[in-house]
């Protein structure tokens, strides 16, 4: 688990400290306010921990602090896609420059690790606290993007020439092509996959030439042909079927109910609350009212009441962005985009 993330001068936060739920942690706010940059953030060390790891040839061997180094400036670049490692800092009129800090904390001490970097360094990353574990489970990025019909050859593309998408696009797409789990545990992926299924009408195949299609009773539909809300459920029910959310691990999905309509959302909001409840510790950004409040709807229902939740609201200040927590929307102060949903909706019934 995700415990805590203490951040300085990142992008555009002066100052952060976010506590994290065991199960849901759902980040709001309008456009410009840094959403996407917390999930970067914390889906970065995360990443960087759990690849270091699989590269090994004895996984038990302990973290190197030059390697982490190395790996976190790249990993740094290569997902944020800024010109110089250095543009990722703050920058405050008339404070001089300023050195960006890391901290993150999990459940497991062992795992902890806090990194800096600043303004005149192009690519160079300080890791001050050394971790003494790898992290185990790989997480999953979602972006706002659905990626199944860019999937044929894309990694083998970005792996061989330099392609300016952010790395996680490529992340990604190794984990969609992964195999899918089998055996005694199939029926526990059986029960995520079917309200998925369902919705989108069939099951995602990945055929022998690495193109994926959705198989249904009568016919197979190729992904550019099928509808985009359909191939962003597809993204998500192509990875519940490799098995990587089965040992719990992590998600993050950025604007999950972008392209979708209001019936898809629903689905994307109880699929999100199943794997929370099977111990997957979600992290969702977003700024769309009706699927905040699909998730307090259920979040509210006897079948959510083991999940763990907390949301957070970020703001614009004098000095930057700064973020209010709590346990329900209600909570973390006004958000502009939420309360233009409101103020159309009374429009609406005003002039009828």
């Amino acid at each position: 688990m995700l415990h805590r993330m203490e951040i300085k001068n990142l992008t555009v936060f002066p100052d952060l400290n976010l506590g994290f739920a065991r199960n849901l942690n759902v980040i709001v706010g309008e456009n410009g306010t840094g959403k996407t940059h917390l999930l970067k953030i914390a889906y970065t060390a995360l990443a960087v921990s759990s690849e270091q790891r699989r590269k090994l040839t004895e996984p038990s061997s302990p973290p190197s602090q030059r390697a982490l180094e190395v790996r976190l400036a790249d990993k740094l670049v290569s997902v944020f896609r800024p010109e110089q490692l250095g543009h990722l800092v703050h920058h405050r009129p008339g404070r001089g420059s300023k050195d960006c800090e890391v901290t993150v904390h999990f459940d497991r001490q062992n795992l902890d690790i806090a990194f800096r970097f600043s303004t005149k360094a192009e690519a160079e990353v300080e890791v001050r606290q050394v971790p003494t574990a790898w992290l185990e489970t790989p997480p999953a990025y979602l972006p706002t993007r659905e990626l199944l019909t860019i999937y044929p050859n894309f990694v083998a593309v970005y792996e061989n020439h330099y392609l300016n998408f952010e790395e996680t696009w490529r992340d990604t797409c190794i984990l969609l092509g992964a195999l899918l789990e089998r055996g005694p545990r199939e029926k526990q992926i059986r029960n995520l996959l079917k309200p998925l299924e369902d919705a989108m009408g069939g099951e995602l195949e990945l055929n022998k030439n690495g193109r994926f299609y959705l198989k249904t009773k009568n016919n197979r539909t190729e992904m550019p042909l099928l509808a985009e809300g359909f191939r962003k459920l597809g993204m998500l029910a192509r990875l519940v079927a490799t098995g990587i959310f089965l040992d719990k691990g992590f998600l993050f999905w950025d604007e999950p109910e972008a392209n979708l309509n209001p019936k898809l959302v629903q689905q994307v909001a109880q699929s999100i609350l199943a794997l929370c409840s099977r111990g997957v510790q979600v992290f969702i950004a977003t700024h769309s009212l009706f699927l905040l409040r699909e998730l307090e709807i259920l979040l509210a229902s006897e079948a959510s009441g083991a999940v763990e939740s907390t949301f957070v609201g970020l703001h614009r200040g004098p000095s930057g962005v700064f973020a209010k927590q709590g346990k329900t929307v209600d909570e973390i102060g006004d958000i502009a985009a939420l309360d233009e949903t409101l103020r159309q909706s009374d429009r609406f019934l005003a002039d009828t």
